[in-house]
């Protein structure tokens, strides 16, 4: 008999847990073939300079020393192509592999030594002399705009893009509106973090003219593209192959300088080098993300209606435009509305080059500093008008009836680009929230000084994009042992992927999930694929693997039909057997029948939901804890409700990291003052035990085939604005804005005295 769907919307436990737990995960680090030589890179000291020289000799001549490579030896540099929201002002500011006559930031490669262990390659980092005339650095933004200091003189200006979103007639809103008001803001830079640092192992295969590339994540596919393209040889001639990965993040997995250093080191040679950064190299070499100053104005009626927004948004772009640099300044602009019906819009976004490292993407890219920006603006105006601030942002969400509903036009972006937010019920979410929350007792407590600490709430709402990246593949084959296995383009990043896949196919196929085997990511595996990336695997991926089943499942029945010399309309698979309208074959008939099947979709999918916290603020030092923390969220058709939970209640632990602990900081020659875990803070077990979250399943998205929508980064996007609007509100007796993040306690400690010294004088 069929049977029923049951593994999806269940709690299954994660497949791939047991194996990682036991310690047999296997890691770039784990990777030790024979002949392995070593890769480490001198990286550049000066933050912007003209290379004058480059001494070697001493570091050839070492003992141990197979090679060292710099850009004389590579010839013509290749330059790294930008794979997201491409614009064409952007393409002169893309960086190259290694350095070749100018230096634009601290960490970026200059020199490439193999040898034959890893001590005696960093001994020969050691004896190379760089001889580098220093320019003045551009340090941020504002210098980056007057052009003093130019990272491209060839361009003749340090503006890498600009980003404009419109929606109706912003100008008219604000001049008949109630009520304005203006603020500046700013959201600092900061990085993703992975647990395990960036690693690559490259094989070539002299014979076969062949390259292997082991280490890919994110987006293998692209990356292979791009790296066959730069080694001038075929794409079939490339393989990148997926290994464990401690976390991505959005950030780990674009194609970096090293993804090409690393397998060029390995042709060179004719052999095995693998490269695996330590922490520092991490810190100055992987994306950067976030850092932005934006001067954001609301326009509202008298009973609080949201007429208008519009603003600036400067992003500090760090020194190149990476393969996704473009993304955060493309969305920040898009996504202030979020979840509300705010009719009249014009936002524009300015990326400056700075001699810093280059920023890419962050789990809710973009979204988190707009988000920022809208929910302070609006607790601001419900301040100002003496209207409840959950009130006022129930009035202004989106209804039901209004959707899908366009987000403002990027102007931009192939002369006008349009996305709409596909269906949801953001009322009724928020309404959850609030009473999860008990909203209405805890709003009491605003302001009130209880044991010596001063308490706020606060609440907020967000919407996610996913499903991005138009196409996804899936290959179904029947094994002899009676299982399917099933390959799929997304990649693993820690998600539990495996598992969600698993529970995908076994309900597709109404097979045991123990008779599924998932492959992943692996450019061998499939023709074509995407990746993981923009809250996209579940989404793309198990929507490509119900239409490879269905199509599987297409040529069993054929197959049987031929067999039979009849027409069968009824086929599926069960436990070790095919059943077709009464009769039953062993797997075995079918062994070798495989399917690869691609699901396109333009649509993206928009998952929402609400923040609320609860925080208490000592005055005296600044110092915050967050007493409650609750989220709701509606992502669809839930797949595995434990696995998503593990994603909600992560991404807020990195968002609460974002908003008080993190700090990428720079001196005023660009060398990096943060650059180890003595410096760089993250958050631990211990800072915010008390995060609860609710995932619901109200509103299946109508434009895929499971149903699913991306829910990797809602649990991030919103806790800035909602974690800075609680502080605000326990601080009001002094009248306490928080417009920077982060809120550390130095810099909370300053508003406060800084206000006090007001009142004093007043």
């Amino acid at each position: 008999m069929i049977r029923p769907n049951a593994y999806v919307g269940s709690a299954i436990e994660r497949i791939e847990d047991e194996r990682l737990l036991s310690g047999k995960g296997t890691f770039v680090g784990d990777l030790n073939p024979a002949e392995l030589l070593h890769v480490a890179i001198l990286r550049s000291p000066i933050s912007h300079g003209l290379i004058r020289s480059i001494d070697v000799s001493a570091a050839r001549a070492l003992t141990g020393v197979s090679a060292v490579i710099t850009a004389a030896e590579i010839g013509t540099v290749p330059i790294i192509p930008i794979r997201q929201h491409p614009v064409p002002e952007g393409e002169a500011f893309r960086q190259p592999v290694i350095a070749s006559g100018k230096v634009r930031y601290v960490g970026e490669p200059v020199v490439v030594v193999v040898a034959v262990d890893p001590a005696i390659a960093e001994d020969a980092l050691e004896l190379i002399v760089l001889d580098i005339e220093e320019l003045p650095p551009v340090v941020d933004y504002v210098t980056a705009s007057r052009g003093e200091s130019l990272l491209f003189e060839e361009v003749g200006s340090n503006k890498a893009a600009t980003f404009n979103a419109r929606m109706g007639d912003a100008t008219a809103a604000f001049a008949q509106a109630h009520y304005t008001r203006k603020e500046r803001f700013s959201v600092q830079r900061h990085t993703a973090f992975p647990m395990e640092t960036r690693g690559l192992l490259a094989e070539w295969d002299d014979n076969a003219g062949r390259m292997t590339l082991y280490g890919a994540t994110k987006v293998p596919f692209f990356n292979r593209r791009v790296l066959a393209s730069m080694l001038d040889i075929e794409l079939s001639a490339v393989d990148l192959i997926e290994v464990d990965v401690g976390g991505g993040f959005g950030a780990r997995g674009e194609f970096y300088p090293e993804d090409f250093l690393v397998p060029f080191a390995a042709r060179h040679v004719g052999g095995k080098v693998r490269w695996i950064e330590d922490r520092r190299e991490h810190l100055m070499a992987m994306n950067h993300a976030r850092e932005m100053y934006a001067e954001m104005e609301i326009a509202c009626t008298k009973e609080g209606i949201v007429v208008g927004i519009r603003g600036r948004i400067d992003i500090d772009l760090g020194a190149y435009a990476r393969t996704n640099g473009f993304t955060t300044p493309r969305n920040v602009v898009q996504f202030v509305s979020g979840p509300y019906c705010i009719r009249n819009i014009a936002i524009d976004s300015h990326s400056f080059v700075t001699s810093k490292t280059p920023t890419g993407t962050y789990r809710g890219p973009g979204r988190y500093g707009s988000s920022f920006f809208c929910e302070r603006l609006l607790d601001m105006a419900a301040a100002d008008l003496g209207i409840d601030p959950a009130a006022l942002r129930l009035k202004n969400l989106i209804r039901e009836d209004q959707l899908p509903r366009p987000l403002a036009t990027m102007m931009n972006l192939d002369a006008t680009w349009q996305t709409e937010l596909d269906n949801g019920a953001y009322g009724i979410v928020m309404q959850r929230c609030l009473d999860e929350f008990d909203w209405q007792e805890k709003v009491k407590l605003q302001g009130q000084l209880i044991d010596g600490r001063y308490h706020g709430v606060a609440v907020g709402n967000f919407v996610e994009g996913g499903a991005g990246g138009r196409f996804e593949n899936a290959r179904m084959t029947i094994e002899d042992d009676g299982m399917v296995t099933v390959a799929v383009g997304s990649t693993a990043l820690g998600q539990g992927l495996k598992t969600v896949m698993s529970q995908i196919a076994a309900d597709a196929l109404s097979l045991p999930i123990e008779r599924i085997r998932i492959l992943h990511g692996s450019t061998t595996l499939l023709t074509d694929g995407v990746g993981s990336f923009h809250s996209r695997a579940t989404v793309m991926g198990g929507s490509a693997i119900l239409v490879a089943a269905e199509a599987l499942l297409e040529v069993v029945r054929t197959k049987i039909s031929e067999r039979l010399g009849a027409p069968q309309t009824r086929v599926f698979f069960s436990d070790g057997a095919i059943e077709a309208d009464g009769k039953s074959f062993p797997f075995q008939d079918f062994a070798g029948i495989s399917v690869e099947k691609t699901f396109i979709n333009t649509k993206l999918t928009y998952s929402y939901g609400a923040h609320a916290a609860h925080v208490a603020v000592d005055a005296g030092t600044g110092d915050v804890e967050v007493l409650d923390y609750v989220t709701v969220d509606d992502v669809g058709r839930v797949v595995n409700p434990t696995t998503l939970h593990g994603q909600v209640l992560g991404a807020i632990v990195q968002g609460l990291g974002s908003t008080f602990l993190e700090h990428l900081q720079y001196d005023e020659n660009g060398q990096l003052l943060t650059g180890s875990l003595a410096d760089y803070l993250l958050p631990t077990a211990t800072d915010f035990p008390n995060i609860r979250a609710v995932s619901l399943g109200l509103r299946p998205c109508p434009n895929n085939p499971l149903g699913a929508k991306g829910a990797g980064e809602g649990g991030l996007i919103a806790v800035g604005g909602v974690i800075a609007n609680a502080v605000a509100s326990a601080l009001r007796s002094f009248q306490v804005q928080p417009c920077d993040l982060p809120l550390s306690p130095p810099r909370l400690w300053r508003l406060i005295e800084e206000s006090r010294l007001v009142q004093k004088s007043r």
